[in-house]
């Protein structure tokens, strides 16, 4: 299955943040960063725009085909990339719930656009990857999975920090 991946991955993200306050998970760390909250509301607003994205070009007659690449590194916090705007993670307080709520619907969105589309089309149409250029939209799918594995261990790295400087929760260990 496609999201196979994409889901385990999504599961690790939850157990990480299992057991923890929404206050705790609204803490950014003392030597900066994201919170929690705004790593796993980064993820949601990544694949929110990416399956626009992919909505858009399977709509654009003109959208260019592209030879598969080697995704593994399309994720990884070591290449930088410019953040689209859209993605950008608010400092606005939000609870464990409602992010949850956000991941849950940006994965029905994302997987609405796969079901509804024809899966010649994701082969022959593309959108541009920051450091990676076109890639085919049948691509992006997975991207998604390898991007948040990526942000699992920012996730982990950040709650890490949180407990150095004093804050700590059962589950979290």
């Amino acid at each position: 299955m496609v999201f196979e991946g994409n889901n385990k991955i999504r599961r690790k993200i939850y157990q990480t943040i299992d057991g923890m306050t929404d206050v705790e998970f609204n803490r950014t760390p003392s030597t900066g960063g994201w919170s929690p909250k705004q790593i796993l509301e980064h993820l949601a607003l990544m694949e929110t725009y990416i399956a626009s994205k992919i909505s858009g070009e399977l709509k654009n007659p003109n959208s260019r085909k592209a030879s598969k690449k080697i995704i593994v590194l399309s994720g990884s916090l070591l290449v930088k990339g410019k953040l689209p705007l859209q993605t950008q993670p608010t400092d606005t307080y939000k609870s464990i719930a409602e992010i949850k709520e956000e991941l849950h619907n940006s994965r029905i969105y994302l997987l609405d656009v796969y079901d509804g589309s024809c899966k010649e089309h994701l082969r022959e149409k593309s959108f541009k990857h920051p450091n990676l250029g076109l890639i085919p939209l049948e691509q992006w799918f997975p991207v998604v999975g390898l991007y948040e594995k990526c942000h699992l261990k920012q996730l982990k790295k950040t709650i890490d920090e949180l407990r150095i400087n004093g804050y700590s929760w059962e589950a979290a260990e």
